[in-house]
């Protein structure tokens, strides 16, 4: 296990004006998306006081409404057949509202009033909180300001945007299961609101899992597959787990900013011409439909299949001309 006590941690009041601490600030930014694919930020503009409301009720929703669901279920699927049952399964109890384009967070069942208008306000300041960091990577980039936030919204001019509230409850063998096997993002930027208490998140660097430190009010900030693709590989996106525990119940909240379904995602023109355009071009629902039967594979096979597309239709254009 590689330590984690070199885990970026970026303090966004430094890039907030023009400080003499702002050059290195955003040194680190771009040094952790180079080589990470994953930090948190602190002094985000969250008040501590919402995301005090927002934890004490995701956890209360989970002890009143599910708890006892998933634990029926988890402990049917160890009796059943353990390790081989439990092999493609993930011990988390989740579920997921969709803030954009369209909200659906009345429709689901379960939450209180008071739960559903604390979520909508949290939701609409991680939406704030992932176009002003969107708009950094661009400086870091070289990109014109909003290059990003206009890539990923679409034909009806709104990105997709949705929360994703699991809970991992104690695990009585964490040698049979996984909290959450291990991935890459399918999509944009994702901030992850995540237990200070119970850690279990990893990610893989330089082939060692590294644990994500858990930090009081902090916004963990990791990047998905299309921002890979659109930075033509300048940034990555990078394998993460979640490692079942045997104490604690750990708390995530992660919303994923991505492409409109609509949107057309490719390098950027002024980073391809450096490396030679060497990522494909895709309709982001297209992508979606691969990734979801492939999710826990590796990502390049992913990549390869479209840009296998784009030499085909390159092809059929050549002979039909």
């Amino acid at each position: 296990m590689a330590p984690a006590s070199s885990f970026p941690i970026i303090d966004m009041g430094l890039l907030a004006g023009g400080g003499e601490e702002r050059p290195a600030a955003m040194d680190l930014l771009h040094d952790a998306c180079e080589n990470w694919g994953f930090f948190q930020v602190l002094d985000h503009g969250i008040s501590t006081e919402l995301m005090d409301e927002v934890e004490r009720m995701t956890k209360g929703h989970y002890k009143r409404v599910r708890e006892q669901r998933f634990l029926e279920f988890a402990s049917k699927t160890l009796e059943d057949g353990g390790g081989r049952a439990a092999e493609n399964l993930d011990w988390e109890s989740t579920f997921f509202v969709r803030h954009l384009p369209e909200p659906n967070i009345a429709e689901i069942p379960d939450l209180d009033d008071e739960y559903r208008r604390v979520m909508k306000r949290f939701a609409s300041e991680l939406e704030t909180l992932a176009e002003r960091l969107l708009d950094l990577l661009c400086e870091n980039l070289g990109l014109e300001k909003g290059y990003l936030t206009r890539a990923f919204r679409g034909s009806k001019g709104v990105p997709t945007f949705g929360t994703k509230v699991s809970s991992y409850p104690p695990c009585p063998r964490p040698d049979l299961v996984k909290g959450l096997r291990a991935h890459t993002d399918a999509g944009g930027i994702i901030l992850l609101f995540q237990d200070d208490r119970v850690g279990g998140l990893q990610l893989l660097k330089d082939s060692e899992w590294v644990d994500v430190p858990p930090t009081r009010h902090s916004i963990v900030v990791n990047l998905g597959d299309q921002l890979e693709v659109i930075t033509n590989g300048r940034y990555k996106s990078v394998l993460h787990r979640v490692v079942a525990q045997t104490d604690g119940n750990r708390m995530s909240i992660a919303s994923f900013y991505n492409p409109a379904s609509d949107a057309v995602i490719f390098p950027a023109p002024a980073l391809a011409e450096a490396a030679g355009g060497a990522y494909p071009k895709f309709v982001f629902e297209d992508y979606m439909k691969l990734y979801v039967r492939h999710k826990f594979e590796d990502k390049e096979p992913r990549f390869e299949a479209f840009k296998s597309v784009e030499r085909q239709q390159s092809s059929n254009l050549i002979a039909t001309a």
